[in-house]
């Protein structure tokens, strides 16, 4: 399951906006933060789908992880296609095209007459969703004043979690009839009123600056911010911002500094996914059934993972700044472990297949626990640490690659999974997601640092410096 998302530029000094002139950037971000209710609901359909469909087309397990895996592979490549698209046609643009698959991927899966055909349907799906985690955040962070970008940005992630839920409240409708292909074609219709919104917003002015459209970029400008003196100072931060990425890549290829930078980024991406959320939301009903629990559970029981979700994410987002992302991630990590042993301690308890009744109700609570856990912790702060700690020359290089490291990673979750339930059972694979959630909090320790209350520019600052990952910001704060 993906979480919070790649491409924020949050650099600019902070240029204070009288609440007269919010409405309109708030808006349009509102508007362009829809697709990640698309985001959602393509993650989450293929959850209650999937039984439907391998009864339809006599699938194998192996064929199982390839339908889910192979939208996560065309994600990846998504990423990649988003950084290059947005750049050389705008983000305008890019999300105009991803509109455009949404609404041809979900077509092409409810008219699929063969496995092939449902997996190419899902490949243009992956597309679509890998370049939306991209450009979207991208595009919002450009358009929304300094003074509520990341809150901007954080309601797309709440999108994000509402179109899961609201997947697995589709699904669960829908399985009382059976039609797997309603559940995967119902996402065209958001995906084209999406899509017909979508026409109507202003390209980024910063992207417009960058082009040398400097009259066109004013404009924007002027619609978003409403008074014609904020333009300039804001004019003049873009250009100062834009002349220090011209390096690149290359700072990526020559900087040490920059370079452990992304490598952080690409682990905490890679670490995101090896936790196992992704396990836990494409296969829930089949662990579930697992589990021992009846159809109905099997059917509404990812709803209520949906809901935890959900509610656990809003309680990150007004933790955050609070707590700290550090220790956020740190006691995450630790609960995920626990909550995995637990999970793995209760199917042991039994024939792998079919638990012993009293600890039915231990497996249930882990899994939502683990969840919880997941989406107070990993799920948006990896995201919003990788914003933080890469550096403004070369930012949207270093986001597109651990944003594919994620996807990556994800692919290779989804696609073992149901082949190591059966090569090895579930108690012993689940140990092993338990392992690694302990290794990843004793990683967060040693390398994952304390950002709250600093700068972008701070932040930059003290890692070109040299200073140790882990203690980036520990002078700022001692200084207050």
């Amino acid at each position: 399951m993906m979480q919070r998302q790649p491409g924020i530029t949050q650099t600019s000094p902070t240029i204070r906006h009288g609440p007269a002139i919010r409405g309109r950037a708030g808006l349009i971000g509102g508007l362009a933060a829809l697709s990640g209710i698309l985001f959602g609901l393509d993650t989450g359909v293929m959850s209650g789908a999937l039984d439907l469909i391998t009864q339809e087309f006599i699938l194998s397990d192996f064929q199982r992880e390839a339908l889910v895996a192979v939208m996560l592979l065309g994600a990846a490549i998504g990423v990649l296609c988003a950084a290059w698209l947005s750049h050389a046609w705008g983000r305008k643009r890019t999300l105009v095209l991803t509109a455009g698959l949404f609404v041809i991927g979900p077509l092409l899966c409810a008219e699929a007459s063969s496995f092939h055909m449902l997996m190419l349907a899902r490949m243009l799906l992956g597309l679509a969703t890998g370049a939306t985690t991209f450009v979207t955040p991208l595009y919002i962070a450009e358009i929304a004043d300094s003074g509520r970008r990341g809150a901007m940005i954080l309601g797309y992630q709440i999108m994000i979690s509402l179109g899961l839920l609201s997947a697995f409240v589709s699904d669960g409708l829908f399985s009382y009839f059976g039609v797997w292909r309603w559940m995967l074609g119902i996402v065209g219709f958001p995906g084209l009123v999406f899509m017909m919104g979508v026409l109507f917003l202003p390209p980024s002015p910063r992207w417009l600056l960058a082009q040398g459209r400097e009259r066109d970029a004013r404009r924007v400008l002027i619609e978003l911010r409403g008074l014609p003196r904020l333009v300039v100072a804001e004019r003049n931060a873009i250009m100062a911002q834009l002349a220090a990425r011209r390096d690149g890549i290359g700072s990526f290829v020559n900087d040490p500094n920059c370079r452990r930078a992304m490598w952080l980024a690409v682990g905490l991406q890679t670490a995101q996914q090896f936790s196992g959320i992704n396990a836990v939301l494409y296969y829930a009903p089949h662990i579930i059934g697992l589990a021992g629990y009846g159809q109905k559970v099997q059917v509404w029981g990812p709803v209520g993972i949906g809901i935890i979700n959900l509610l656990s994410t809003f309680v990150a987002l007004n933790c955050v700044d609070r707590i700290g992302r550090r220790p956020m991630l740190i006691g995450g990590f630790a609960v995920m472990a626990v909550a995995m042993a637990a999970l793995a301690v209760a199917f042991g308890s039994g024939t792998g297949m079919a638990p012993v009744p009293g600890m039915r109700l231990l497996m249930g609570a882990s899994m939502l626990l683990f969840v919880a856990a997941f989406a107070f912790s990993a799920g948006p702060l990896a995201w919003l640490l990788c914003a933080e700690i890469l550096p403004l020359r070369g930012r949207e290089f270093g986001m597109a690659c651990s944003t594919c490291a994620n996807w990556i990673a994800n692919m290779l979750v989804s696609i073992t999974f149901l082949t190591g339930l059966e090569v090895l059972g579930a108690g012993r694979v689940i140990w092993g997601y338990a392992t690694l959630n302990g290794l990843f909090m004793l990683l967060a320790i040693r390398f994952v640092p304390e950002t709250r209350g600093m700068t972008l520019e701070q932040i930059e600052s003290e890692l070109m410096r040299g200073t140790p990952l882990r203690a980036l910001g520990r002078l700022a704060r001692q200084g207050r």
